[in-house]
């Protein structure tokens, strides 16, 4: 079988239907799916933000992306994202380290950019070969020398293993895992429980919800959408 065909096939399989639910934070999920869930509040000084799970070379996270960027924006609202590159996959392990390299040695808006034109050319990026290709093209596209070599004392593997690591424990199991958190500890997930919808479209009236349920909180600071680098 085609490896995206199949690949398409099982993120399919790990998208459970939508199902409907109103839009409010619900705090623990009812299900237990979720383990420890220490890490889901918004940065510092922010009421509400969006935190993903996501893995560079799944179609699902391809298709999320957008509408995440658009959902924060909108409600002007950052994205935590967190590195959890499946096993099954070629390429998107490499393809992080790299994001992270544009991140901590270039600039964080560039590794953004990158981020979201990896999910649009997904479907033509087959290989590490192909990956490679694509990331030198799109170094030269943004006038960058392409390095040598990437990541020569294994940081920036660290982090992205760091990130996967933080999604083992809260027992991440799917991608994209997607959650709306409040800073009172409260959440909705959006995707990647074993119960809930996959409808990365309630982002707009759950984070229009969570903003009006914490409208007595300290107001957040408008502000772009950054990449976030946890350790």
């Amino acid at each position: 079988m085609n490896r995206r065909f199949a690949a398409a096939l099982v993120a399919g399989a790990l998208s459970l239907p939508f199902a409907a639910a109103h839009a409010q934070i619900l705090g623990p999920a009812s299900d237990g799916h979720f383990k420890d869930t220490s890490m889901l509040k918004p940065p510092a000084g922010q009421r509400v933000a969006v935190v993903v799970f996501e893995d560079l070379e799944c179609p699902a996270c391809a298709a999320a992306h957008p509408i995440e960027l658009q959902a924060a924006q909108q409600y002007h609202v950052p994205i935590v994202r967190y590195d959890f590159p499946l096993q099954m996959h070629v390429w998107s392990f490499e393809a992080a380290v790299f994001a992270r390299y544009l991140q901590d040695k270039v600039n964080p808006a560039l590794a953004d950019e990158y981020r979201t034109q990896v999910f649009r050319n997904q479907i033509s990026i087959a290989s590490k070969d192909d990956l490679q290709n694509f990331t030198k093209q799109f170094m030269q596209k943004h006038g960058q020398a392409m390095p040598f070599v990437v990541d020569p004392g294994g940081k920036l593997a660290g982090e992205v293993k760091a990130d996967y690591g933080v999604g083992l424990r809260l027992n991440v199991t799917r991608t994209p895992t997607i959650f709306v958190v409040e800073n009172n500890g409260h959440y909705e997930t959006i995707s990647g429980n074993e119960t809930g919808g996959a409808d990365p479209n309630r982002l707009f009236p759950v984070i229009d919800a969570a903003l009006k349920q914490t409208h007595n909180s300290a107001p957040a600071a408008v502000h772009t959408v950054a990449r976030t680098t946890h350790k």
